[in-house]
C-alpha cells in the first residue's frame, strides 16, 4: 500500500459562476477529501487559479488529475514539486487579553512570527499571520494558553519558483 502525503494541484480554471461548485463536487462525488482550497484571479482576464491541497496516496492523486482534466471549465491541472515551489497561507486569529501582561506577551510574540495586530479591544487581540502552515500553527499553539477565541484560514496558495510556470498551453 502506497504511502499517503500531502499533494497540492494548481489548477488554471474559467473565473465564472459554478465552476468551484463543479470541482468541489468532483471531490465529494469521487470521496476524495480537499484539505484546503484557495482561488483567486490570475495576471489574466477570466481565469482564476485553485490551489487544492489534497492527502493521499500517488495513485489517488493521479486519480483526482484526470478526473478534473475531464472537466470542461477547467483548463489545466499541475501537481506542484513540494521542492520547488513556494508556499503562503493566511490567518486571523482572534485571542483573549484581558491584562496588560497578557497583551503585551501576545505583542511580543507576534513581533517574532512577524504577525501583525489588525484589531484590539478591551477583551481581545486580533492578529493576521502570513506563511507556511507549520508557522501559522506553531503560532496557534503558542497563542492557546491565552485563549484563542477563533481562527479564519484561507488556506494554501503556491506557485513554482523560477521562471517555471502553470500557464495554459497556448
Amino acid at each position: 500500500m502506497d504511502q499517503k502525503y500531502v499533494h497540492i494541484i494548481s489548477t488554471i480554471v474559467e473565473h465564472k459562476p459554478g465552476v468551484l461548485y463543479t470541482v468541489s463536487n468532483l471531490f465529494r462525488r469521487r470521496g476524495f477529501n480537499i484539505d484546503s482550497i484557495s482561488v483567486g484571479s490570475t495576471e489574466e482576464s477570466g481565469i482564476a487559479r485553485m490551489t487544492i491541497m489534497v492527502t493521499g496516496d500517488n495513485r489517488t492523486i493521479e486519480q483526482v488529475i484526470k478526473q478534473l482534466n475531464k472537466l470542461i471549465d477547467v483548463l489545466k491541472v499541475t501537481r506542484l514539486d513540494p521542492e520547488n515551489i513556494v508556499t503562503r497561507e493566511l490567518a486571523l486569529i482572534k485571542v483573549t487579553a484581558t491584562s496588560t501582561k497578557a497583551r503585551s506577551d501576545i505583542i511580543n510574540y507576534a513581533d517574532i512570527f512577524r504577525a501583525r495586530v489588525v484589531d484590539v479591544c478591551t477583551e481581545s487581540l486580533m492578529m493576521e499571520i502570513t506563511g507556511t502552515s507549520d508557522k501559522i500553527d506553531a503560532f496557534i499553539t503558542l497563542m492557546k494558553p491565552f485563549g484563542v477565541k477563533e481562527v479564519a484560514r484561507t488556506g494554501i496558495t503556491s506557485l513554482s519558483r523560477g521562471p517555471k510556470s502553470v500557464k495554459i498551453d497556448e
